[in-house]
């Protein structure tokens, strides 16, 4: 067995989904079980150098976790020709920047979801790391979800028949940083529109993969945005205007096999949760249901399907929750962000296939900006095939 190093410039992980997902969960985690195993029996080790603008929480982190190289320049470390791959979980509203310059250094690039505040920019960056000749992502860490993986299993089997019907809940109460016992799960930027925030713009990119890889492409929305909450609360404590929609409401079209598809999402960090999951997804069939979360699904085939009958004048004597079978575990549960780094750094040392080109990440801003189009325009909007 031969240890092969490859070396990633890691620029965004002082923030909470670069620190935890990306580096601690992903690229410490393959560290330490000995890397990426490749076909032929050797490891493919990442060799991280962390890039941020303050030098005092870049070392502490790397301290903590093992790692020996930090920078503030970005562009030294561009210029550096062992370290093969860049990395963005910066501001949306820095990326586009950021990837241009990897890319000019003929850097493979693996990025955060959304790749840029424009499809406009995002076809750019794709354009670009075509002609440079490098690979390229854009993270879909929700594929790899055990409930998504079953539900795609039961799509692909055949289980649903005609699907007639998708809709998904997402959302929590974030708080608004007013009280002092509960900060905001979640940072300001989320909630300022300057600065690349809105959950159409952050979720929009999920349900656009996770759409399209399960169902079938989505052809057309209609979009309702609202803002709930219009002031919040920084990390420094100053009250701000909540300029990002924090809420959406939106119908999709899907191109199934077997005719459309209607999906319905509700999407918002101002609700609270009454369900099993942070998300959850029902799928109704002719011949079968499905209800998901991130880990769980349950089904209730036709045969299993119970006849209920609705009386005003007592109580409903049916409990549905329990007309449901669950799934199984089959497949080992792996963190889906962990998932996405192994493919695309076996991607760029072996070509394996990648599922997430620039051009994938594209459709999801595609679909977020339709959405706002819709919500401006109050009407449905058609999303165009996208070409590079």
């Amino acid at each position: 067995m031969v240890t092969q190093r490859i070396g990633v410039i890691m620029n965004g992980v002082t923030g909470r989904m670069g620190l935890n997902q990306h580096l601690v969960r992903s690229i410490v985690a393959i560290r330490r079980q000995g890397g990426v195993p490749l076909p032929n029996g050797d490891r493919l080790v990442p060799d991280p150098i962390l890039v941020g603008r303050n030098e005092a929480t870049l070392r502490d982190i790397a301290g903590a976790h093992g790692i020996e190289r930090v920078s503030t320049d970005l562009d030294a470390c561009l210029a550096n020709p062992a370290d093969a791959v860049y990395f963005d979980a910066t501001l949306t509203s820095r990326r586009v920047d950021h990837v241009r310059r990897a890319l000019s250094a003929g850097k493979h690039v693996y990025c955060e979801k959304p790749l840029a505040p424009t499809t406009v920019d995002a076809l750019d960056l794709a354009h670009r790391a075509r002609r440079r000749g490098v690979k390229h992502g854009v993270v879909q860490d929700k594929l790899f979800l055990p409930g998504i993986r079953k539900l795609k299993r039961l799509v692909d089997g055949g289980f649903f028949g005609r699907i007639l019907s998708v809709r998904g809940e997402f959302g929590y109460w974030v708080f608004e940083g007013t009280d002092d016992d509960r900060p905001p799960q979640r940072p300001s930027w989320n909630y300022r529109k300057e600065d690349g925030g809105g959950i159409i713009l952050d979720m929009f990119a999920h349900w656009r993969y996770l759409l399209d890889h399960t169902f079938g492409e989505v052809r057309a929305v209609q979009c309702t945005g609202a803002t709930h909450i219009p002031e919040r609360v920084d990390e420094g404590g100053r009250r701000y205007a909540a300029t990002a929609d924090d809420a959406a409401y939106a119908t999709f079209l899907l191109a199934g096999i077997d005719g459309d598809i209607v999906a319905q999402f509700n999407s918002s960090w101002a609700v609270r949760v009454y369900r099993d999951d942070l998300l959850q997804i029902q799928v109704d069939g002719i011949r079968g249901s499905a209800v998901c979360g991130l880990h769980r699904c349950f089904v209730q085939p036709l045969v299993a399907t119970p006849k209920p009958f609705f009386d005003p004048e007592r109580p409903q004597p049916m409990v549905f929750d329990e007309q449901w079978q669950e799934m199984p575990d089959i497949d080992p549960v792996r963190n889906g962000y962990r998932a996405g780094w192994e493919l695309f750094l076996r991607h760029v040392v072996e070509d394996a296939p990648f599922p997430s080109p620039f051009r994938v990440g594209a459709k999801s801003i595609q679909l977020a900006e339709a959405c706002h189009q819709s919500n401006r325009e109050r009407r449905w909007v058609d999303l165009a095939v996208l070409e590079i």
